[in-house]
């Protein structure tokens, strides 16, 4: 049977994952965000924009390295700023 090789890079990203969701948790339970209409054609919470913020990125990233030779870091820089754009204006 083989196994997936984990790697330091692999292991980071899922760690900050995983990072994210506990800190959106326990911000949610001390403070409870109000659900509001933005960027997103959608009413949302904190929840629904960091959902959709984290699947947009994971499909930009495999878009642009799919599509382009840009270097997987302008790929990570880019999806990264299209999840802070969803938390802040979605």
């Amino acid at each position: 049977m083989d196994w997936m090789a984990w790697t330091w890079p692999t292991a980071v990203f899922f760690a900050a994952v995983g990072v994210v969701l506990l800190g959106m948790t326990v911000w949610e339970l001390r403070m409870p965000g109000v659900a509001r209409r933005g960027l997103l054609p959608i009413v949302t919470t904190r929840g629904d924009r960091l959902f959709i913020g984290l699947l947009g990125s994971a499909y930009l990233h495999l878009l642009v390295i799919g599509v382009t030779d840009w270097s997987i870091w302008v790929a990570s820089l880019l999806s990264l700023v299209w999840l802070l754009a969803v938390m802040r204006w979605g």
